[in-house]
């Protein structure tokens, strides 16, 4: 059976369970598949992306996934995008095929499923997101897909919160997408339906609070897409105040499945990865539950 060799390229990567995730649903497909870490932030380890990419393609690998702090800076280095991943301007996935570089968007989609199971029925007229980067990206992009009707995108660099509002008023409504400062999250906050934190405050390499516990007030919901640790400070402050709040994991288990698809043209069995996720899970003494 031919090998099937597939990574993840980022940085401070090193507890992520994608290894586990991929090659425990490709046995159950009956492929030799290996999903290696590419962490560099490892002693040793290049940060030029392209050397990377180059590196991988002449080592026989399939394709890669892709998260922070790349996941916007790929795009320049790809031969071609889906149009999804063109829409976002992010890319968490490349698939390697006849010399060529093919850049595909799955956090998109994990993102959506993750909230459409965690969540059913929360309100989506206003919502406040944290972080205008990759991730942040993919995540405006559901929302407003999903029927949020106005996103305000909270970010500290003006530049990049601007270039997002930019890019997604190019295929959504102009009236619905607005940015702000972090100063002005008090104002913006206290209108809102929900918060999504799709910046790396409370990351395992990051850790606090991506904003101050008195702006989560009763009748928010709240979203944190970092999975590991498994109960950020956020949740843990969000759930303490009674709001309906879920963590990452779920979206990394769809955009997971979704990436396997894309690397080994077998349909994967999204039952199965969110149990076999909760089994690793377990020792936190937290479950994700989709």
């Amino acid at each position: 059976m031919k090998p099937c060799r597939y990574g993840l390229i980022g940085a401070g990567i090193g507890a992520s369970l994608s290894p586990s995730l991929h090659e425990t649903e490709g046995r159950h497909h009956g492929l030799n598949l290996s999903y290696e870490l590419i962490d560099i932030a490892e002693p040793g380890t290049p940060d030029d992306l392209g050397h990377l990419l180059t590196r991988a393609q002449a080592d026989g690998f399939a394709g890669v996934n892709i998260t922070h702090p790349f996941k916007q800076r790929v795009v320049g280095l790809l031969d071609e995008l889906s149009p999804q991943a063109r829409d976002i301007g992010a890319v968490n996935t490349v698939v390697f095929r006849h010399g060529r570089r093919l850049g595909h968007n799955t956090d998109a989609y994990g993102f959506a499923e993750s909230f459409r199971r965690g969540l059913p029925g929360a309100a989506v007229g206003r919502v406040v997101q944290l972080g205008a980067g990759g991730a942040g990206a993919a995540c405006a992009f559901a929302q407003l897909s999903g029927g949020v009707e106005q996103l305000t995108v909270v970010d500290p660099d003006a530049d990049q919160r601007g270039l997002l509002a930019e890019a997604l008023s190019m295929r959504f409504e102009v009236e619905r997408i607005a940015v702000a400062a972090p100063d002005e999250l008090p104002a913006v906050l206290a209108a809102a339906d929900g918060l999504v934190n799709a910046s790396p405050v409370g990351m395992a390499a990051s850790p606090g609070l991506p904003l101050p516990v008195t702006l989560l007030r009763p009748g928010l919901w709240v979203v944190d897409i970092i999975y590991l640790p498994v109960e950020t400070q956020l949740l843990r402050a969000a759930r303490a105040k009674g709001l309906r709040a879920i963590g990452g994991a779920a979206m990394c288990v769809f955009q997971a499945a979704a990436a396997f698809e894309l690397f080994t043209g077998c349909t994967p069995d999204t039952g199965r990865m969110l149990a076999h996720l909760n089994r690793l899970l377990q020792g936190s003494g937290r479950h994700i539950h989709a």
